[in-house]
């Protein structure tokens, strides 16, 4: 049996991303003994939350949204808006005096020379970073996703996606329609249509499972039947909605025919948690229409054949992880542009290289930095712990070859 490849600790970890994934990794690294650098590509940090739109508010209570070490200041209230959870993350920097070099982005990430001294670059505007340790945590939601509709750029209502909504004030006395029918969507579409636009419709492809938010009782109920057969699970959930959830085909969105936990296992969705989009179309104040097929000039084409002509279209249609230019030539990616390997696994060809935040699962995402985050230093402290027994001599301090660090307050 052949040994253990020797290991280089005395390159600095990077972290790729100032989000909540990349401050727990971050956090508990340091905490393990594993000083991590964060480069965030903005000129702040949690700036993917800073960037949403006003009324944005988690769908966790502060208890499911916490960081590791550091508890959701109870003044938040029982759900914390957009604001207050950018406060959390700074003051999250600052708690745990984590080292984050804001504006400066990553390009990508490539092997290093055997026998430098680090096992990875990570390419900056500045110029390659050793590293003996990379963490991706860029996350799920790193760049809009708008289809390519046929006819799309002959449009000439305004279009955007949600991720560049910020408030329903521009809308008033407008024609709007909200394309997709997950949280966001529902969420824009039931404030417009109380903030006072004309008329608000929604274009649903499949329909959504949706819950109450009236608790943080789904989360839990997620964390406590992982363990049960999915097709019980299923039917659970679609029993549950029946009862808690007023049926709104009659309004144009039926009930949905797939249970909650096989199109989060399927798709990666998880439910909508209502916070008045059920009362808004109940009303006729938001109006459920068929998917958008392309655009034809002023007109939106639905797969019905209904034209319809709104005066702005916002297409609350995803994100992508965009991870192709940052580590597509490493081959840690699968057929859909996702890592193969997340928390503290890693791909056997690019060890050392971890990626946080690319999963959405029904027990919370926030909750889910955590877990990710102490499976990832646990990970290092094994491998550290390994090495020190090969060669006792090994270790030392980390390096900073970056200069002094800035951390937000």
């Amino acid at each position: 049996m052949l040994p253990t490849p020797q290991r280089d600790f005395s390159a600095p970890t990077i972290v790729i991303g100032a989000g909540p994934h990349g401050l727990a990794a971050a956090a508990l690294l340091r905490r393990s003994g594993v000083p991590a650098v964060i480069l965030e590509r903005s000129d702040q940090v949690g700036t993917s939350w800073a960037q949403r739109y006003d009324h944005l508010r988690l769908h966790t209570t502060p208890g499911a949204s916490k960081l590791p070490g550091l508890s959701v200041p109870r003044q938040a209230g029982p759900w914390v808006s957009r604001d207050d959870y950018v406060r959390y993350l700074e003051r999250y920097v600052a708690y745990h005096r984590l080292d984050v070099r804001v504006a400066t982005p990553v390009q990508r990430v490539e092997r290093a020379e055997p026998g430098s001294g680090a096992q990875w670059l990570a390419h900056t505007p500045d110029g390659p970073v050793p590293a003996g340790a990379v963490v991706v945590a860029t996350g799920r939601c790193h760049t809009p996703n708008v289809p390519d509709w046929p006819g799309r750029s002959t449009f000439t209502g305004t279009l955007l996606h949600s991720a560049h909504y910020r408030s329903p004030a521009p809308y008033r006395g407008r024609d709007v329609l909200v394309v997709g029918a997950g949280n966001s969507g529902t969420e824009i579409a039931g404030v417009l249509a109380g903030a006072g636009a004309e008329r608000v419709r929604i274009a649903v492809r499949t329909p959504p499972n949706i819950l109450p938010r009236s608790s943080a009782r789904w989360h839990a109920v997620g964390r406590l039947t992982e363990v049960l057969p999915l097709a019980w699970r299923d039917r659970t959930s679609l029993l549950t909605q029946r009862l808690a959830v007023p049926d709104l085909t009659s309004r144009g969105l039926p009930r949905p025919r797939t249970g909650l936990y096989t199109r989060n296992a399927l798709e990666g969705v998880n439910p909508v948690l209502d916070h008045g989009f059920v009362d808004a179309v109940r009303s006729g104040r938001v109006e459920p229409v068929s998917a958008v097929q392309g655009f034809d000039g002023p007109d939106v084409l639905l797969a019905d054949g209904t034209r319809l002509r709104p005066d702005t279209v916002i297409a609350a249609t995803g994100y992508r992880s965009n991870l192709h230019d940052l580590v597509g030539s490493l081959g840690v990616l699968d057929e859909a542009g996702q890592p193969l390997a997340v928390g503290a696994r890693t791909n056997p060809e690019a060890a050392r290289l971890y990626f946080a935040g690319y999963t959405n699962p029904l027990t919370g995402v926030l909750r889910q930095a955590g877990i990710e985050a102490r499976a990832i230093a646990y990970a290092f402290g094994r491998e550290k712990a390994r090495a020190r027994l090969l060669t006792p001599q090994a270790g030392g301090r980390t390096a900073d070859t970056l200069g002094r660090g800035h951390a937000p307050s």
